[in-house]
């Protein structure tokens, strides 16, 4: 089995320049315009989903009490918005095919 490696911004932008023909410079702009959409919605507090892909899903989370596993103690967790990733079923099938 190979090792994954990471996929950042700077592959998705030379792939679009690749693919697209896009200019380097146009290619990172769109990538950046992109994610920043992306995070806005995010961050004004919606989902977003993105078909054949999944779906980046926002949860609050309430107080709740912890427990420290080295000395047992409980402290409490503040509440606390997460952000979670359900791959769409497309995504999961390629995945698992993949293996």
């Amino acid at each position: 089995m190979t090792q994954a490696g990471t996929l950042t911004r700077a592959d998705l932008a030379e792939s679009l320049h690749k693919q697209v023909g896009l200019s380097r410079a146009d290619s990172a702009r769109l990538v950046e315009q992109i994610l920043d959409r992306m995070c806005g919605a995010l961050s004004d507090g919606e989902n977003v989903k993105i078909s054949g892909f999944g779906t980046f899903v926002l949860r609050d989370k309430g107080e709740r009490i912890g427990r420290n596993p080295k000395t047992g103690v409980e402290v409490p967790i503040a509440p606390r918005r997460v952000l979670t990733f359900r791959a769409s079923q497309m995504m999961r099938d390629r995945i698992v095919g993949a293996g």
